[in-house]
């Protein structure tokens, strides 16, 4: 249990992995959504990996990967658990990779009926055409890390990304808070700029912002679009350097329809369990987890049980 919560209001959350499905049940749900999940080429995993390992002096804490897994034993694992649908997150750190992540997370959602077809983009004059054709080619979400990519998402090469997700509202998962490490071009004034220009844009702010969760909150406030997602946020590795503010949780209640489901998966050092027993434990009860953990990204993403052929939802 993360210091400082209250505890859980109704249906208690996991103890473990072996739990998870019991959990889902109780609140009623046909399984979960996950908003926020990674897979991607084995040689760009194995470096994420690698970089985790070596994180602790970066971040203040070791960070051990719990699921350093093959991928179809992850696919296995997730689908145990009663995860229904997820996306297959990737984003480039330099130009002229993001097209070719596409082209992977293309075939992977192919060949994955459960995954949510991801794709990426990186501020350059060939990031227009390919957007266009992940679009075309059935993309239902983006992803991008303003952190990792060290780039500026003002970039006027990117305008017209920009405009044309904000055209289509195609959600975009964003990671610009300044967590775990500041970046040059991470915190909430500057991807605050790139809304007040795309206001039909679907941002969903990774991580709740971590750790400048009060000042995503505001700009949930200012812009009705905005979601967020719960990825590690109330873990007790989370809370040991970037606590969630107790006085902010209970306007996580009133964004209740605009908080997503959200765990890192693989990437995480602790079970996938703990992030849905914070969650729980946060004590806002069982109507705010329903929707957080299914209605929320079932509306978003459009997916319905037994209408996977037609629209992407899962089996």
């Amino acid at each position: 249990m993360a210091p400082g919560l209250p505890g859980p209001a109704g249906v208690p959350g996991p103890a473990s992995d072996a739990d998870v499905p019991a959990f889902w049940q109780a609140l009623g749900l046909p399984g979960l959504i996950d908003s926020h999940v990674h897979f991607m080429p084995a040689s760009v995993m194995a470096k994420v990996w690698a970089y985790f390992d070596r994180a602790g002096p970066l971040v203040g804490q070791e960070w051990p990967i719990a699921y350093k897994r093959a991928e179809d034993e992850r696919l296995t694992h997730l689908r145990g658990m009663g995860v229904r649908a997820f996306p297959s997150m990737v984003y480039p750190h330099k130009p002229d990779m993001a097209a070719w992540l596409n082209a992977w997370a293309s075939d992977f959602g192919r060949r994955t009926p459960d995954c949510l077809h991801t794709a990426t983009f990186y501020p350059e004059p060939s990031a227009p055409a390919y957007v266009d054709e992940a679009l075309a080619a059935g993309a239902r979400l983006f992803k991008l890390h303003v952190q990792v990519g060290g780039y500026d998402p003002r970039d006027p090469l990117l305008d017209p990304v920009w405009a044309r997700l904000a055209e289509t509202a195609t959600p975009v998962v964003v990671h610009c808070g300044n967590g775990p490490r500041r970046g040059r071009f991470t915190g909430p004034d500057i991807f605050a700029e790139v809304l007040a220009r795309y206001l039909d844009l679907v941002p969903v702010i990774a991580h709740m912002g971590m750790p400048d969760y009060a000042e995503f909150v505001a700009l949930a406030d200012r812009y009705p679009r905005l979601l967020l997602d719960t990825t590690m946020a109330f873990s007790d590795f989370a809370e040991r350097s970037w606590p969630y503010p107790r006085d902010l949780v209970p306007r996580l209640a009133d964004l209740g329809d605009r908080i997503l489901l959200g765990t890192d998966f693989p990437n995480i050092p602790y079970p996938f369990a703990h992030q849905l027993d914070v969650l729980a434990r946060v004590g806002l009860g069982d109507e705010w987890l329903r929707a957080v953990c299914w209605d929320n990204p079932a509306r978003l993403f459009g997916i319905a049980i037994g209408d996977e052929g037609r629209r992407g939802g899962v089996p």
